[in-house]
């Protein structure tokens, strides 16, 4: 499902216009990447939470120079599903 079939279905269930659902839509995941960008992790009960995880250093190789190379510690964005979330996709999903 992609983002215009997500403000389609919206629009279509809830009966506001299109432009406004991609308008609320695309301001919730500015939201969302904003918060995170600050080291805020965002909660929505139900639903998941976005939060960002800290990586370890750690040291790779470069096949193709057959180099090692090494990677600092970083953060990356992730999302953790609520309990409610998993247990509705795993009825769901064959």
């Amino acid at each position: 499902m992609t983002k215009a079939d997500i403000v389609n279905e919206i629009s279509k269930n809830t009966g506001i216009e299109k432009v406004t659902v991609q308008k609320t839509v695309e301001a919730f995941m500015e939201t969302v990447k904003d918060s995170l960008g600050k080291n805020k992790n965002v909660y929505l009960r139900g639903f998941g939470s976005f939060i960002v995880k800290k990586r370890a250093k750690k040291t790779a190789r470069n096949i193709s120079r057959n180099t090692t190379i090494i990677i600092p510690e970083h953060w990356i964005p992730s999302f953790k599903p609520a309990k409610t979330f998993v247990g509705k996709v795993k009825v769901n999903v064959k």
